[in-house]
């Protein structure tokens, strides 16, 4: 399983951004696909993920703001993370994660910078 991230940038707060994460290569092994974060100086943690049935789970300090999405093709796989209303503490560089449904492994993409300006 491969992962390739995108979409990050400079945002004023309030503004909104989209994340892109292409997952390929053998998709149909994919379980849970989730976003995310990490700030300067502190650890990584979930923003949102969603499992394979479509159940979703949003860390608290970003539900009602952030919307995670999948669209699904016969190649590769797109998942989005939809951010809006950003606050300056929602900078972070953010990942995208997904978990093997046979083995639990988790695949990680390389991060995108996301910096929200106050």
């Amino acid at each position: 399983v491969q992962l390739q991230a995108s979409g990050g940038g400079l945002v004023q707060a309030g503004g909104s951004l989209r994340l892109s994460c292409v997952v390929s290569g053998n998709i149909w092994r994919v379980n849970v696909v989730g976003w995310y974060r990490q700030a300067p100086g502190k650890e990584r943690e979930l923003v949102a993920e969603m499992t394979r049935g479509g159940s979703i789970n949003y860390a608290d300090s970003v539900k009602g703001r952030f919307t995670i999405s999948r669209d699904r093709d016969n190649a590769e796989n797109t998942v989005y993370l939809q951010m809006n209303s950003l606050k300056p503490e929602d900078t972070a560089v953010y990942y995208c994660k997904v978990t093997d449904r046979f083995s639990n492994y988790d695949y990680w993409g390389h991060g995108t910078l996301v910096t929200v300006s106050s």
